[in-house]
């Protein structure tokens, strides 16, 4: 290979230096400017929405984390976690797949087709026999939330509706139009509910998609108004999980703004401090799932107004309790939270829960047609033809839109308002209750309003107290957190039973203080084991192995 002449490289040297020294400073402006927008910037951005505090809190966790993952990697640690998680496996899948059924009921293990199919009196047996391996403490009104019972007549017209529409799919409206029709009086029905008539909204398969879509709405209408391509989000500590799952699924970037300790609700101006230029959203509950304070909406709503983002509110559990609780005469207890306020960008609404619609049954509104759009997934060049679904789903069942709209119209508003009554009646008889007879032992968690009403103790293990509930027959709901506690959601079943539930409370506390030395329970492993610094990872662990069973 020719080698040139040294003058002729000097030549072409001197003639690319200043074209060199342009582009090493245009490279250096660029790691300077990449510097400052994606790591400077980031970082002041990340410190300002957490604060100081929270920043070292975060940086502390994750070191710790760190050093945790690292201890149990060792393989004496290993061994003994492996063990320990062996156990809980066991103990788990017996409660789960238990290896003898209760007297009484006989069971067939099916993990294949069968050769010959069965006979219809051989299934009657099998669903007998699987019927009674429930807990009857549902039926007893002992159970918080869970199952929203709106009375045997009421499953009679759910069941009669779906079975009329047992194969239809509303992918395809123009063979199934009578269900079109249901869903979109479903879907108007709500939204008038919601004060929101010349909204729009769509059907879901229940709250955790209705959040999802509501993020992912946002999402794109960001990017497509605003030019976003690193979404950012804003929620309260105690706003429910999907909006963790969304940030997740569609890499959106989650700002947790822990609430008011006292109140419990979110804190306006911290969540305020924690928006920036890649802000797509807010969110407010209504009330919230943990301790069922409802979050201060109209202050949300100033806020995002004054961005120019959206705002959902999350009123999955509030569902059809609170747009009923001003004719049920507890309307001067809360401030407005539908689409009257001016900011409320979006609502979630399960009816299967306080509507008594059958499972899988939830409506996502939206203030406006325009915004409703970015939820919708289009595909034009697809070769099997042009393909649109307005949610997650593509096919869905349409007996579950029959049964739905058959309860609304079935209740009506007098029903709800009776229902709604009843349920708040109880939480209030609730919160008297543990205010006047456990004040040394318990106490409220925030300033409840609606169905769901928290506690916990500063003298008790609150986890000791909800397993010696479980012994006389009791599901509390177990909350999470530095404090943690217990709550119960009332439905009209447990509504019933709110007296019952306060004297069977006052004999376990009586226990609970008795024998502090002998509180052994799901409750206290579990979240005892959470609350130590090996507690996630443990019990992320054991929430997969629990998932597993669930197919064993």
């Amino acid at each position: 290979m020719p080698i040139l002449h040294p003058q002729t490289m000097a030549r072409i040297e001197a003639r690319t230096e200043p074209y060199t020294r342009r582009f090493n400073t245009f490279a250096r402006i660029a790691v300077i400017y990449w510097l400052l927008r994606y790591v400077v910037l980031d970082s002041f951005r990340h410190v300002r929405a957490r604060g100081i505090v929270g920043t070292a809190n975060e940086i502390k966790d994750k070191i710790q984390g760190f050093i945790v993952r690292l201890m149990l990697s060792l393989p004496s640690s290993k061994a003994k976690l492996q063990l320990e998680l062996g156990k809980a496996q066991s103990e788990i899948r017996e409660k789960l797949v238990p290896s003898k059924y209760p007297d009484g009921v006989t069971l067939t293990t099916v993990r294949k087709l069968p050769e010959q199919g069965r006979s219809k009196d051989w299934l009657e047996g099998e669903w007998t026999n699987l019927k009674k391996l429930e807990r009857g403490d549902v039926d007893a009104g002992r159970v918080s939330g869970a199952v929203y019972h709106g009375g045997e007549e009421l499953n009679q017209v759910i069941n009669e509706a779906m079975a009329k529409f047992v194969v239809s799919n509303p992918l395809h409206p123009d063979v199934f139009p009578g269900v079109r029709k249901m869903e979109s009086e479903v879907v108007s029905m709500v939204l008038n509910l919601f004060n929101g008539p010349d909204g729009a909204g769509t059907t879901t398969s229940g709250g955790t998609e209705s959040i999802l879509m509501a993020v992912k709405t946002y999402r794109d209408w960001a990017r497509d108004t605003k030019g976003i391509t690193r979404p950012e989000m804003i929620i309260p500590s105690s706003a429910h999980a999907a909006f963790w799952k969304a940030s997740q699924y569609f890499k959106i970037k989650l700002h947790v703004v822990p609430v008011n300790e006292e109140t419990r609700r979110a804190d306006v101006n911290a969540m305020k401090r924690a928006i920036n230029p890649n802000t797509i959203m807010l969110v407010g509950s209504a009330p919230n799932y943990p301790d069922g304070a409802i979050d201060p909406i109209p202050s949300l709503a100033a806020i995002a107004r004054r961005y120019n983002i959206g705002l959902h509110v999350d009123c999955c559990l509030g569902s059809f309790i609170l747009p009923f609780m001003e004719k049920a005469g507890f309307g001067s207890d809360i401030e407005p939270f539908d689409f009257r306020v001016k900011g409320v960008t979006s609502i979630s609404c399960d009816t299967h829960k306080y509507a008594f619609c059958p499972k899988g049954s939830s409506v996502i509104m939206y203030y406006s047609p325009k915004l409703r759009k970015y939820q919708y997934y289009i595909m034009t060049d697809w070769e099997g033809g042009v393909y649109a679904s307005p949610s997650m789903a593509g096919s869905r069942p349409g007996s579950i839109l029959a049964g739905a709209w058959a309860v609304l119209n079935y209740m009506g508003e007098d029903g709800y308002t009776q229902s709604c009554r009843e349920i708040i009646t109880a939480s209030r008889a609730l919160i008297q209750g543990l205010k006047e007879c456990f004040a040394d032992d318990l106490y409220i968690l925030g300033d409840p309003k609606a169905c769901v009403v928290a506690f916990s103790s500063k003298t008790l293990n609150i986890y000791a107290v909800g397993d010696e509930m479980s012994k006389r027959g009791w599901h509390l709901s177990a909350l999470g957190g530095k404090k943690g506690g217990l709550h119960m959601a009332f439905t009209r079943l447990s509504a019933r039973k709110v007296d019952k539930l306060l004297d069977d409370l006052d004999e376990v506390v009586k226990h609970v203080k008795s024998s502090p030395n002998d509180q052994k329970g799901d409750l206290v492993a579990l979240y005892g084991v959470g609350q130590t610094s090996v507690g996630p990872h443990v019990v992320a662990q054991i929430a997969e192995t629990f998932m597993d069973t669930l197919y064993a």
